[in-house]
């Protein structure tokens, strides 16, 4: 029987190679939106990130383009509060709020998923959603809640396991299984998992290449 979301293989050298050219210019922090209408003219091809507070989603952007300081990581959770876009070539490259924020004002949240879930489900160019779940704690209520969305807006989303630099052996296979469990009532998944370590750069070059491929 075939392992229901396996994980992303290697791609190959010519995928490999445009992604690492797409990241390798300049990548350019646009502009932070926090309502619809400051959104940026939907002119090119957009990927996002999403993932609760502290999952390591600044780190993670930061790997990608090659830039230690373009996602700013900060130290209070959920202390974003804006859409940030970025520019990478052709390419949005975009920062979604954390979420999972309880120490938030609720009409600070309130306002925040309402935000979020309006980018989410109204955004055309929109071509993949990268869900990043922390591997120690795997899928949260919280994220369940997100690839709902994504599956009624019919948005193709991918999983994203941060930091499994710091499981190993059974304790990772424990969580591929949790992830793998929880992804199975979601038909907007996409069908791989990628592993990866920032701070390692552990599937780094396989996430670049995963969107150069994109259309």
């Amino acid at each position: 029987m075939q392992l229901q979301f396996p994980q992303s293989p290697e791609p190959d050298a010519g995928l490999a190679e445009q992604g690492r050219l797409l990241f390798a210019g300049e990548t350019t922090f646009l502009k932070g939106v926090v309502a619809m209408d400051g959104l940026p003219p939907a002119d090119r091809i957009e990927v996002c990130f999403a993932g609760r507070s502290n999952v390591g989603k600044s780190s993670l952007i930061n790997a990608l383009t090659g830039r230690k300081g373009l996602a700013r990581a900060s130290n209070t959770p959920g202390r974003t509060q804006e859409i940030n876009f970025f520019t990478a070539g052709d390419l949005y490259v975009v920062d979604l709020p954390g979420y999972g924020f309880a120490n938030a004002p609720l009409p600070v949240v309130e306002k925040w998923q309402r935000l979020l879930k309006s980018y989410l489900q109204g955004r055309q160019t929109l071509r993949r959603v990268f869900v990043l779940i922390d591997a120690r704690h795997g899928a949260k209520a919280v994220d369940e809640e997100i690839m709902t969305l994504l599956d009624r807006a019919a948005v193709t989303f991918q999983v994203v396991l941060t930091k499994v630099d710091k499981l190993r052996g059974d304790a990772l296979d424990a969580s591929l299984a949790k992830t793998r469990e929880a992804l199975s009532k979601h038909p907007a998944a996409f069908p791989e998992l990628l592993l990866t370590s920032s701070e390692k750069g552990d599937g780094i070059a396989t996430l670049r290449a995963i969107i150069a491929g994109i259309d």
